[in-house]
């Protein structure tokens, strides 16, 4: 009997989408405690959800391809893969509707004091509260700074725009064109002119460190930081000084250089700041949409079919020829 092919889940998928899965493959879920690398050993493809270290590509001898049940590539590899002919897939534009509402429940509790209030009450509080409500704002009028204009930065841009009257101004590396609704800017004429700054950036080695102790130094006093992209985007250290002493209006935070958040991150006890536990993209919804493109571009590497998201398209060549290989030669892992 022909061996089936091996699909590993570091991280469970869709129910559903695991089941069409299932029909063409051997699904299995990484064991807790497993050894990743042992486990992707025997596999033909990995779904990835956690960040999967080089040597076990080396050590996967029948591995096509990494397949990113997200979009952000600082979980794989990507030029090891490449090096190796495996390809590497994302599923990109599937979770921007849900990172950017959260945006907007982090902003709103922000800038009107929803948690503060929620506590306060809790704790007996009552006209202290009302007395401080005067001092909120809205988010309507004001100036939304985008780093980062992909299918997350538009979807946020779009919302503030057309939703909330938001003057909405955008960095990003390649000059293109844009809808009207927005403006762009190079990064250091945006951050000073920014009512509230939102990271929406892959990490890259151009982008980490990329809102430096300078640049945090160089925003709006009373501003507002959001940050869904990735936690080495931002200096951290600096940013917890800034709003201990108050020189920006807040921080929303739901990533973190470290994973979970340190407990010895000054970000803990820094004040009017929201944490979040890297859950932004996640929701019912996105999660059958992630998991519905990953399974497609799956069972298109199983048929020997080009993936629809080749992020390495330039190594295709070799790609093609690994898997070219792998049909011409007698299977000895049984």
């Amino acid at each position: 009997m022909p061996r089936k092919p091996v699909v590993l889940l570091t991280d469970p998928i869709d129910p559903g989408e695991t089941e069409r899965l299932r029909r063409a493959a051997d699904v299995r879920l990484l064991t807790d405690g497993g050894a990743l690398a042992r486990e992707m050993a025997a596999a033909d493809i990995v779904v990835v959800r956690r960040s999967i270290p080089e040597a076990a590509i080396a050590a996967a001898p029948r591995l096509r391809a990494l397949i990113r049940h997200g979009a952000g590539l600082d979980f794989i590899p990507v030029e090891a893969a490449s090096a190796a002919g495996i390809a590497v897939v994302n599923t990109p534009d599937t979770n921007a509707v849900s990172v950017a509402e959260h945006v907007f429940g982090m902003i709103l509790a922000l800038r009107r004091a929803i948690a503060a209030n929620d506590r306060g009450i809790r704790e007996g509080e009552w006209q202290g509260l009302r007395a401080g409500a005067l001092r909120s704002r809205e988010i309507s009028g004001s100036t939304l700074g985008l780093v980062g204009f992909g299918s997350i930065g538009q979807a946020v841009g779009r919302i503030a725009a057309e939703g909330f009257g938001m003057t909405v101004l955008a960095a990003r590396r390649r000059a293109a064109g844009g809808p009207d609704w927005v403006r762009f800017l190079s990064l250091d004429e945006m951050i000073p002119a920014a009512d509230i700054l939102v990271l929406a950036c892959p990490l890259t080695p151009e982008t980490a460190g990329l809102l430096s102790a300078e640049r945090i130094g160089a925003m709006r006093p009373g501003s507002l930081l959001v940050n869904i992209a990735r936690g080495p985007v931002a200096d951290e250290t600096a940013l917890a000084a800034a709003l201990a002493e108050g020189r920006i209006g807040g921080a929303a935070l739901d990533v973190f250089a470290a994973q979970p958040l340190r407990e010895s991150s000054p970000l803990r006890e820094a004040p009017n700041t929201l944490l979040s536990p890297h859950v932004a993209g996640l929701t019912v919804e996105s999660m059958r949409r992630m998991s519905a493109a990953a399974v497609e571009d799956a069972l298109r590497v199983l048929d020997g079919q080009r993936p629809r998201h080749l992020v390495n398209d330039r190594a295709w060549p070799e790609i093609a020829e690994r898997w070219r290989r792998f049909e011409a030669e007698p299977d000895t892992s049984r």
